[in-house]
């Protein structure tokens, strides 16, 4: 939708007023430690798989709890039953088959509507047979599922040297950590005991008997709905060599390898506390733990540390993406903060805000980090907390710049060794391409994604750098630099002088290089050209682009054609899928995003750029929040998932920062 809004009578002074209700209420929102969190739901296979393994487990799951979990579950159904692979998505046979076995392992019965809708879309689609390689495996580790019809999971692959092209160590940490207990699980086989609902359940998820299915025939079979990847003929040759030696597998190097992988899962529980990496992988760390030794110490604190991936939210109890949004959240929210008058009417906040962010950065490497090929870690900020342990590029940069910008409040500053400590980090992490990826460099070529065994997602296989991260990390070293360069004693040493300018000029060349013909960046993380074209414009900007650049000029071009009538710009999910701007209703995120943009490229004073405060000053509601409206974060082009704070921060960030620029 283009259009080119008028100026009708635009008040700034209800621009601020609403910058005052919003950043009141952002502080409302506050945690007692000064971070801000929020739901960071919306993929609808990670509430199955808690389900699924406190059943395996013996857990019970609390009354309320369980009540808050169909509730969701629910909430999230399609009339015709079906689940999409997100909340807000079409019907996906792999979370359909998931959300019907975690109604009835929340105690549904089989005739409850729910769940014979559910049922209807699974033998309509191909029966659990035909669900993604997640769904199959989890169904296996419930018995319900034969391990003949999965691709084999090899654990000897840990046994090669690290220096062949196809050691795990090279895939993308998440898919690393994921299929490190994957294979752990293959290789031992586990499977809870058969018991009533189990029998009950292989009846419903199937045509035909059970024991009359022929599983390993169905290896490859798959609902054309599961397939955003399609498997290549690559992957197929490999599941064929890999078929061929699980046939003959020596007993003895299989169980050399689960020793191996049982060190590394250890590795990872105490790296992070027990939280893993991210939900699924604590999932199936758990159940290593408990099919290893169910009465240990580490099972017992396995189960404990994933209740903390729960979020009890407007539409029932889910599982979160992650442990927790605290870091991500609060640097964010302080930077918005910071563009208004905050340091008088809410000092206190910023005060907690700061401590928060300070009190959560890593301070130490890991031992022995290089043995479990895990990078550095000393002086990144995780995207949760501290204990979290695994640093991200741009959750370090953010959390970098929050820190140097409340310092300039007058709040205490950041020890300058642990500024060098981060600064240290964010260089060892630039690519080769000058870009940055998320938790460490490059470590495959993109050649790797052929063997994409997930068919849901795209992306999973390679840590690639992206505009997001790159962009991030300019604007967090040039912060650094000009922090630096203001100090006549103490002059620019090595790091912050020709390395650190290195750095930028390399990751301006990045940015460059990927921006699209149509002047827009292409987010991977947030939906999704506008979400990357901030991120783009931002990152140059800290580069020393001017306003008269072409490529700001280009990016302006871009969103400009894209704003609706009503001022907003709006964007589907669907643009992360197709790989192509889809419009959609006027979107507050969204609006915001194009907003900070355009006023960050010197755009503020346009007529358009009024009718986008405008926009956002007229759909914020009386208590200060916006309106929740749909998923505006993704992760591997196909999952959409929740960002609640966005909604509170990102518009106070832009209305103060273009009613600053136009006094």
């Amino acid at each position: 939708m283009s259009a080119t809004p008028t100026s009708v009578g635009f008040d700034p002074v209800s621009c601020e007023r609403a910058v005052v209700r919003g950043l009141d209420f952002l502080v409302s929102r506050q945690e007692a430690d000064g971070a801000w969190r929020g739901d960071y739901g919306g993929p609808m296979f990670l509430l199955p798989m808690y389900v699924a393994a406190c059943y395996i487990g013996k857990k019970s799951i609390e009354p309320k709890r369980k009540a808050g979990m169909l509730a969701y579950l629910s909430a999230t159904q399609h009339p015709d039953g079906s689940f999409g692979l997100h909340a807000e998505s079409s019907g996906c046979l792999f979370t359909t088959v998931l959300c019907y076995v975690a109604f009835r392992l929340l105690g549904l019965p089989a005739d409850d509507d729910r769940v014979a809708r559910a049922r209807a879309f699974i033998h309509a689609h191909g029966t659990a047979l035909a669900c993604a390689s997640w769904g199959k495996f989890t169904l296996a580790l419930l018995n319900l599922y034969e391990y003949d019809g999965l691709q084999p999971l090899l654990p000897e692959l840990w046994l090669l040297p690290a220096s062949a092209p196809f050691h795990p160590s090279r895939l993308w940490c998440h898919s690393r950590q994921v299929y490190l207990a994957m294979a752990h699980l293959y290789g031992m086989k586990a499977r809870m005991p058969a018991d009533e609902l189990t029998h009950a359940l292989r009846h419903e998820l199937y045509a035909r008997p059970y024991q009359s299915i022929h599983f390993a025939e169905h290896r490859n079979t798959i609902a054309p709905g599961d397939i955003y990847v399609p498997t290549s003929s690559a992957l197929r040759a490999v599941n064929f060599v890999t078929g061929l030696y699980e046939r003959v597998h020596v007993q003895a190097l299989r169980q050399r390898s689960l020793a191996r992988l049982f060190d590394h899962i250890e590795f990872e529980d105490r790296a992070t506390q027990f939280i893993r990496i991210g939900p699924v992988n604590a999932v199936f760390n758990t159940l290593v733990h408990f099919f290893q030794s169910p009465e240990s110490e580490a099972t017992a604190r396995s189960f404990a540390t994933l209740e903390g991936y729960l979020w009890d939210g407007h539409d029932g109890t889910k599982m979160n993406g992650y442990n927790s949004t605290a870091l991500w959240d609060t640097a964010f929210a302080a930077q918005a903060m910071l563009e208004t008058s905050a340091g008088a009417t809410h000092r206190g906040a910023l005060q907690r805000a700061q401590a928060f962010v300070v009190n959560n950065q890593v301070l130490e490497d890991l031992p022995k980090y290089k043995r479990y090929y895990r990078h550095p870690c000393r002086g990144g900020w995780p995207f949760s907390n501290r204990a979290h342990g695994w640093p991200i590029t741009d959750c370090t940069a953010e959390g970098l710049t929050a820190a140097l910008m409340l310092e300039e409040t007058g709040l205490p500053p950041l020890p300058e060794e642990r500024i060098f400590d981060a600064v240290r980090l964010l260089l060892t992490w630039q690519n080769r391409d000058g870009g940055w990826a998320t938790y460490e460099r490059q470590r495959s070529g993109r050649w790797l994604e052929l063997l994409n065994p997930a068919n849901v997602f795209d992306d999973i296989m390679v840590d690639h750098s992206y505009p997001e991260c790159t962009a991030a990390c300019l604007h967090s070293l040039a912060l650094c630099r000009r922090r630096f360069a203001a100090r006549p004693d103490r002059p620019l040493d090595d790091l912050l002088g020709r390395k650190a300018e290195a750095a930028i000029r390399r990751g301006e060349r990045f940015l460059r290089k990927c921006q699209r013909e149509d002047g827009s960046w292409e987010g991977s993380w947030g939906v999704c050209f506008t979400y990357g074209t901030w991120f783009g414009v931002r990152g140059l900007r800290a580069a020393g682009a001017e306003n008269a650049d072409a490529a700001l000029r280009r990016a302006c071009g871009f969103l400009y054609h894209h704003q609706n009538t009503d001022g907003g710009w709006g964007e589907s999910g669907e643009s992360c899928r197709e790989r192509r701007y889809i419009a959609s209703a006027s979107h507050a995120v969204n609006t915001a995003w194009a907003l900070l943009t355009l006023v960050t490229a010197g755009e503020a004073r346009d007529p358009r750029c009024e009718a986008a405060a405008r926009f956002l000053v007229t759909t914020q509601l009386d208590n200060g929040d916006w309106p929740r409206q749909s998923l505006s974060g993704v992760f591997n082009k196909t999952a959409l998932i929740n960002y609640e704070n966005y909604r509170r921060y990102f518009p106070i960030w832009a209305l103060a920062r273009f009613a600053a620029a136009v006094q």
